[in-house]
């Protein structure tokens, strides 16, 4: 137990906690606006399975690390570019993120009340709410793949100590699960806000995309690049509040 004392461990935990936390941004995001699709009733059992298949996934990489540093070897060359298995699985994620973002994008623009979940009770709502929950609980499977194959190896270039590494993914989807539904509420309540954090995902499925061609990216543009467009319509959100409760006091 010695090595409870020792204050490299406690600091090493704190900051892959809080990069784990940094990095699970883009997957809150994406499970936010999935589950905005859903029937009332469903969406908090998705998000939690959503963000547990993210903690599970996380956790067998980090127990198969050997496999995983392996999918940093090329396996074939295009135009004298190495090709590895994580560029793949991160060019194949990019795309899918790119292709999900810019069809929900149109959802939420052109055609929101044709593809609007129903609110209303009944045997084939239920069925149909449940047909379209476990298909958003696959694609929400498919890219916690992407998004914990890239945070399982940055864990691996901070931290040796793999109980440290398990600590810290464990700590953070704790965090994720307890931020992800005031975050989807609220996304879900902005359709401009829904919209913006749909931007981003297209910004991250390109930087996955670029990646894969070893073209690195620094998220820390793209969340610079969100954190001010969120400022923005923050601003948007407050001035057209201020302007519902004039109106209101003016109809009185």
């Amino acid at each position: 137990m010695e090595f409870l004392l020792d204050p490299n461990v406690w600091i090493a935990f704190a900051m892959l906690t809080a990069l784990e936390i940094v990095l699970g941004v883009d997957n809150i995001i994406f499970i936010s606006v999935l589950v905005g699709r859903l029937p009332v009733q469903f969406r908090n059992r998705a998000r939690q399975l959503g963000l547990g298949f993210a903690m599970i996934t996380r956790l067998l990489l980090l127990f198969s690390l050997s496999w995983v540093m392996g999918l940093k070897a090329d396996l074939f060359q295009v135009f004298g570019q190495g090709i590895s298995g994580r560029d793949l699985v991160l060019l194949l994620g990019g795309l899918f993120l790119l292709y999900k973002a810019s069809h929900e994008i149109f959802v939420e623009v052109e055609a929101r009340e044709e593809d609007a979940p129903p609110q209303t009770d009944g045997e084939a709502i239920k069925a149909g709410g449940s047909k379209l929950f476990w298909s958003i609980i696959a694609q929400i499977a498919i890219i916690d793949i992407v998004f914990s194959l890239d945070s399982v190896i940055t864990a691996v270039g901070m931290v040796d100590q793999i109980w440290v590494m398990v600590a810290a993914v464990v700590t953070s989807v704790g965090v994720m699960m307890f931020a992800a539904r005031p975050i989807g509420e609220f996304v879900d309540k902005h359709p401009s806000v829904k919209v913006l954090a749909l931007a981003f995902l297209v910004m991250v499925g390109m930087a996955l995309t670029a990646e894969a061609f070893e073209v690195h990216m620094p998220k820390g543009y793209i969340y610079a690049a969100m954190a001010f467009s969120l400022a923005v319509e923050a601003l948007n959100i407050r001035a057209r509040a201020k302007r519902q409760r004039l109106a209101a006091v003016k109809a009185e």
